[in-house]
């Protein structure tokens, strides 16, 4: 195969002035997305190339070095994809591939505008790189100059991730007054303490967040780093969701990777104080991989890996129409990229006042057509809400 675009393309790279890179034109009904786009952004003082795919209606992102983009484009180019498009300083490049290995290479003059790499990043994040914030120092996923240690730069984005999805759902809490706020299981607060960043510091609420959680070595440290950083109306306490009890109105509750019925106890107590918001992160569901009778669709349950899955899949579609059925409106998000953690499924629930009887009617109809199709009856989180037994 002819490598006349291989010289241009490197040079681009090595003088950091590649400013957009496409691959497309799949080659064989194999491949799996139709293109693949790269940009380069800074990460830690070095220029990387963040790879973006979309499979559906999810994107699925890459970083490769800098140095070893040109061997990313030859392992595609000419085998998974036949057209190869580069924006650079030196100009807009198409290298088309034909077969039996012919490359045709067009030139014309450039049309982009370098991009602003250093400020791609901070742009897409509430809390930025390169900016100290006081919690992430503490907690060890900055370091005092504000770099994002790179063993925790996982971390920093699940932290982003997180911020970012109740800043959806600001809007329906209380415009006024203190918001409160409990987070079951908050474990070392790395998003407990990131919530009341984005509450107090960004938004300028007064606020009352309490994480709970049985490890007490935990809630020390914690309520340390809270009292040193001077966070009003966050404390730390030791409880679980059964044993918590307020006489004021719980706004928000959040349930973050509660292991398998934990994760019902902590829907049931939010739906009961009529929590306007509800944030729940399953993890370890083996409840229904129990319950789930033999004849649901035989051909996957008789694996027993499937049926794990299955079931854990299962629950939280219960989970998220019984929500609907109790007035939440209801998403299915994805925490974070697989990549990261297989526990990656965000329920995220806001109450809704305004949904017709008929509305209700028929969400409470869903909910129950599935447990008929799932062939369940009752369950733990019907029984931890003091539902009737059927």
């Amino acid at each position: 195969m002819s490598a006349d675009w291989e010289l241009p393309l490197s040079l681009a790279i090595d003088s950091e002035t590649l400013w957009q890179l496409v691959v497309s034109r799949p080659l064989a009904a194999s491949v799996p997305v139709a293109k693949i786009s790269a940009r380069p952004v800074t990460l830690q003082g070095a220029t990387i190339y963040q790879c973006t795919e979309r499979r559906g209606s999810q994107e699925f992102h890459e970083n490769i070095p800098a140095g070893e983009l040109a061997d990313w484009v030859r392992r595609r180019f000419g085998r998974d994809y036949g057209d190869l498009h580069w924006f650079s300083a030196a100009g807009d490049f198409t290298a088309r591939w034909k077969p039996p290995g012919v490359v045709q290479l067009k030139r014309k003059p450039p049309s982009k505008a370098p991009p602003n790499t250093a400020h791609n990043r901070a742009r897409q994040h509430l809390l930025p790189e390169g900016e100290p914030v006081p919690f992430l120092v503490e907690n060890g996923v900055m370091t005092a100059d504000g770099r994002v240690k790179p063993s925790m730069f996982h971390k920093f984005r699940q932290i982003n991730r997180y911020l970012e999805f109740i800043a959806d759902v600001l809007p329906e809490l209380p415009s006024e007054g203190v918001l409160r706020v409990v987070d079951f299981g908050c474990g070392k607060s790395y998003l407990t303490f990131a919530l009341h960043h984005l509450l107090t510091k960004l938004h300028h609420r007064e606020v009352q967040i309490t994480g709970l959680d049985r490890k007490l070595d935990v809630l020390r440290d914690c309520t340390q780093i809270a009292a040193k950083l001077h966070c009003a109306g966050l404390r730390f306490e030791p409880g679980e969701i059964h044993t918590f009890q307020s006489s004021d109105q719980i706004h928000m509750a959040i349930a973050l990777h509660a292991c398998d019925t934990a994760t019902d106890d902590a829907l049931a107590a939010a739906v009961k104080w009529g929590c306007h918001v509800i944030l729940a992160a399953p993890c370890c569901q083996h409840e229904l991989n129990r319950l789930l009778p033999n004849d649901v669709l035989p051909g996957v349950m008789g694996y027993g890996l499937f049926r794990e899955r299955f079931a854990a899949m299962a629950t939280d579609a219960l989970r998220a129409r019984w929500l609907e059925a109790h007035g939440y409106h209801t998403q299915v998000l994805e925490f974070i990229e697989t990549e990261h953690t297989p526990k990656n499924v965000l329920l995220r629930a806001v109450q809704r006042q305004q949904w017709t009887d008929e509305e209700r009617q028929r969400r409470r109809e869903t909910y129950s057509e599935l447990k008929r199709e799932l062939g369940i009856t009752m369950w733990h989180l019907e029984r931890a809400f003091g539902e009737p037994k059927k």
